[in-house]
């Protein structure tokens, strides 16, 4: 199943390239309501993880926040590029190709808080969720904020589709990590869990978990 995971990026590209704006243009729920997290804690560096085509940055950014976002499909960073310098922002947006997978190219204690929207959902194993969540951790400040969602095991296409092994299912040639509460607060080492809120987005409805960590001072 190794190859099957690896072949991600290549239904990513093409996704991206067939549809600048497959998920649209407006920013998604979870970004808003980071926005208002962040901004009533005073978290302005913001880090964004597999950022796709940028609705989500864009928002960010036009709230004055300074964004760096990461994505391992080239197409995407090239489209967040573009629409940045389209939308004349108040503030630069960093945006670079990077497979998390590999670790983040960032220092200890760079940024205010981290975001994602169906990152943690995406075709990783278990342990790279593990890394992840640590690098996170690790570039976080001091009561820095992690904010990401995942397609939980309450979805209608859990079960559904080619097994690919520890709970990812591949439907329509994209896999789906699907997370439980149980891996949620596995991967909230280092942190204490803020909140885990339950929400429905686009079609079927997908069902996912929008989770709030902050950074402790006790380490993992």
């Amino acid at each position: 199943m190794k190859e099957v995971l690896n072949a991600q990026r290549r239904y990513w590209q093409n996704a991206f390239l067939r549809n600048p704006d497959m998920f649209g243009t407006k920013p998604s729920n979870p970004a808003t309501f980071a926005a208002e997290l962040f901004k009533r804690e005073n978290k302005n560096r913001i880090l964004e993880l597999g950022g796709g085509q940028g609705r989500d940055t864009i928002h960010f950014a036009r709230h004055g926040f300074r964004v760096h976002m990461l994505d391992y499909s080239k197409a995407a960073v090239t489209t967040v590029i573009d629409k940045c310098r389209e939308s004349l922002l108040p503030v630069p947006v960093d945006a670079l190709r990077h497979d998390v997978r590999k670790g983040l190219p960032f220092d200890d204690e760079t940024f205010d808080a981290c975001y994602s929207h169906m990152l943690y959902c995406m075709a990783f194993t278990t342990s790279e969720l593990e890394l992840l969540s640590c690098e996170v951790r690790r570039v976080l400040r001091p009561e820095g904020l992690h904010v990401y969602t995942a397609r939980n095991t309450g979805d209608a296409h859990y079960r559904k589709g080619r097994y690919c092994g520890e709970d990812m299912y591949e439907i329509n040639g994209f896999v789906v990590h699907f997370i439980s509460r149980e891996k949620v607060e596995h991967l909230a080492k280092g942190y204490e869990i803020v909140s885990v809120d339950e929400f429905e987005e686009g079609e079927l409805p997908r069902k996912l978990f929008r989770v709030t960590l902050r950074k402790t001072t006790i380490p993992p």
